[in-house]
């Protein structure tokens, strides 16, 4: 990427991540949603020119350079406000609505400075449809791989009348064992991601050519998760799956011809 794009999008990491911290880090437990408001009004100071530190000033920098709106920032502090106080989703809707809250916002937010292909005769809307489906296919790519992880913190982000439908509980997810009906089940949860992540590689060669080397190379890394689960025989309670750095490294170059080819 240009340095400045690389820049911009350091710095909407770093205010995600932060974000992410307040519900899931070291001092989640003092989080309250009077905390959370106090945080979204320094998220409208800073993309008001006012930031309250240095991490803020990087994003207030991006905001005056690219045309990112606030939308979807205001959006991931709401899903935020969910992990505060909601561990159970009755339905598929009601998780793809958490996992847009999440992540699929950041597809949204980045859009801006990736920027799309002068020549691209794809709609606008259909470049950040293809973007916020990455972000939903990332995240049920981290709800599938955490299982396990999630489960020891008293949290199941999994659909409850799926699960039902497969003949688990969730003290199934609880005792964690793995089980046929589990293999099943986990067989349909990574069918579903790998749609999403197809449905996101669609937009891909609509970006601008210097960006998209780097999003098919982390759609790409991050889809063999996936391929990393099966080969663990689905067991996501006691093994965390993951993509080696062999993997990794042989990846980039094939993901940097097919970019390449985009062009």
């Amino acid at each position: 990427m240009t340095p400045e794009r690389r820049k911009a999008v350091w710095a909407i990491y770093v205010w995600c991540r932060r974000t992410d911290e307040l519900v899931d880090g070291p001092n989640a437990n003092y989080i309250t949603p009077t905390a959370l408001d106090r945080w979204e009004k320094r998220l409208e100071d800073l993309f008001e020119g006012r930031p309250y530190d240095m991490y803020d000033a990087a994003l207030s920098d991006t905001v005056s350079k690219f045309p990112v709106d606030i939308q979807p920032f205001k959006d991931m502090i709401e899903g935020m406000r969910l992990d505060l106080w909601k561990s159970r989703y009755r339905t598929f809707d009601e998780l793809y609505l958490y996992c847009y809250y999440v992540a699929g916002t950041v597809g949204l937010m980045t859009v801006p400075v990736m920027g799309i292909a002068p020549d691209s005769k794809a709609s606008t809307e259909s470049v950040y449809n293809a973007a916020l489906a990455l972000g939903i296919a990332n995240q049920l790519t981290n709800i599938l791989r955490d299982v396990g992880e999630d489960a020891r913190r008293g949290r199941i982000y999994l659909p409850l009348d799926e699960l039902a439908q497969a003949g688990l509980t969730e003290d199934d997810i609880f005792r964690g064992k793995v089980t046929d009906k589990w293999r099943r089940f986990m067989k349909g949860q990574i069918q579903r991601a790998r749609l999403f992540f197809d449905e996101a590689e669609k937009g891909v060669a609509h970006l601008d050519s210097a960006s998209r080397w780097p999003v098919l190379a982390s759609l790409w890394l991050y889809r063999q998760i996936l391929d990393a689960i099966e080969a663990n025989d689905y067991n996501n309670f006691t093994k965390r799956a993951y993509v080696g750095k062999a993997k990794k490294l042989l990846s980039l170059p094939v993901a940097y011809a097919r970019a390449a080819v985009g062009s």
